[in-house]
């Protein structure tokens, strides 16, 4: 049997309950399909324990409600969870949990997107069907980890950062963090306030910056070209941190939102690490060339030995697993097609939330434009929804 709705969107993360919200606003009915057991999954069960916004909270929140006056200015972990789950009372989303998408084709005959699904809980397929899709699956569907030669034979312990809580079961090993990304300068301050023997292999250059120092550059890129935002920025990182490069640490040579409007590379928020390495806490590495049992080969000819393994090194999406139409929004890969500002919106009514590299501010930005789009559509067609509300 086929369940008739507007917009099907998949992904109960914070760029699906954004995208229901905002179509709910518009008495648009949406149906979210999530293939875990709750919403915002990857900060319920893929987050370490000690993460904190690295953005302030007026550009994380969501549309229509703002993050409480009394939460700090950079929301911890628990708090942010709470907030969302607040967003899903207060707005009266329904996602479907237990829901995994085989796949989303665009039928030419009915104009119209028929996902199938998975019910994993009754062990049944499902048939939506819908004049829009909204992909709000996410940029960090699955941990990368890299191929590096001889990691299967790795005697110790290896995990992605995803799956990383806290130190507590590291203290007195012998840890290597893979990555100098915010993830990984964490969990290496992390492990090294834990009593691990800590090392972060660091291969690219990277921007090391304060989280105050990131806010004053979102407030003055209201007013300032980014590179005079970017020299001030640098300016202050460099009187803050000193000339790191004695520590192993390399500093692009384009500044940080010049990178981060044309690459996508953020900037790495120093949360303490820095203080560790300077102190010898925290050992800088070059890239893994190879691994020997527990023995690791560095560049440059270093070895050394070690309990674990982290890889901090990011994620990929699955998208083109399971959607089978909507190439011009994304590639083979699952890269976005087009650049932002107009990367949000395909052809045959196809959408896609979350995945500009925008953190939570380009996801309310992705929901809304959305959301009043399609209620566009419909008054330009003089239609209205199939159903009221969401089902």
């Amino acid at each position: 049997m086929e369940k008739l709705v507007d917009v099907v969107i998949v992904g109960a993360g914070p760029a699906g309950l954004a995208t229901s919200a905002c179509l709910k606003s518009y008495s648009i009915s949406n149906v979210v399909l999530e293939k875990e057991d709750c919403s915002a999954s990857l900060w319920k069960k893929r987050s370490y324990d000690r993460l904190k916004l690295h953005l302030a909270k007026q550009y994380c929140q969501l549309p229509y409600m703002p993050i409480p006056a009394e939460a700090p200015v950079f929301v911890p972990r628990n708090a942010f969870i709470q907030y969302l789950d607040s967003y899903v009372t207060r707005f009266q989303l329904n996602p479907h949990y237990y829901r995994t998408v085989e796949s989303a084709v665009f039928d030419e005959g009915i104009q119209k997107w028929r996902v199938i699904v998975q019910n994993t809980v009754e062990n049944v397929t499902e048939i939506y069907v819908g004049k829009f899709l909204v992909v709000a699956s996410g940029e960090n569907s699955t941990g990368f980890i890299p191929d590096v030669v001889g990691l299967d034979e790795f005697s110790g312990e290896v995990m992605h950062s995803s799956e990383y809580q806290n130190g507590a079961s590291f203290c007195d090993k012998d840890v290597l963090v893979v990555g100098c990304g915010n993830s990984g300068m964490e969990i290496a301050y992390d492990l090294a306030i834990s009593g691990a023997r800590t090392s972060i292999v660091a291969r690219n250059p990277v921007h090391l910056l304060t989280k105050e120092i990131v806010y004053l550059g979102m407030f003055l890129l209201r007013i300032l070209p980014v590179k005079i935002v970017d020299k001030i920025c640098c300016s202050i990182g460099k009187l803050t941190h000193g000339n790191l490069t004695k520590y192993g640490l390399l500093r692009p040579r384009p500044g940080p939102f010049y990178l981060k409007a044309t690459t996508n590379r953020s900037p790495t928020i120093d949360v303490g690490c820095i203080d560790k390495i300077k102190r010898g806490e925290v050992q800088v590495l070059t890239g893994i060339t190879s691994i020997q049992k527990n023995k690791i080969k560095f560049e440059g000819g270093k070895v050394g030995h070690f309990d674990a393994i982290i890889f901090a090194t990011g994620y990929k999406n699955t998208v083109r697993n399971w959607l089978k139409n909507g190439e011009d929004v994304f590639d083979e890969k699952g890269k976005l097609q087009r650049r932002y500002p107009n990367h949000w919106q395909g052809e045959n009514g196809v959408y896609c939330a979350g995945f500009s590299n925008r953190g939570l501010f380009g996801i309310s930005e992705d929901a809304q434009n959305i959301a009043k789009n399609i209620d566009f559509i419909f008054k330009k067609k003089g239609e209205r929804g199939n159903l009221a509300g969401i089902i």
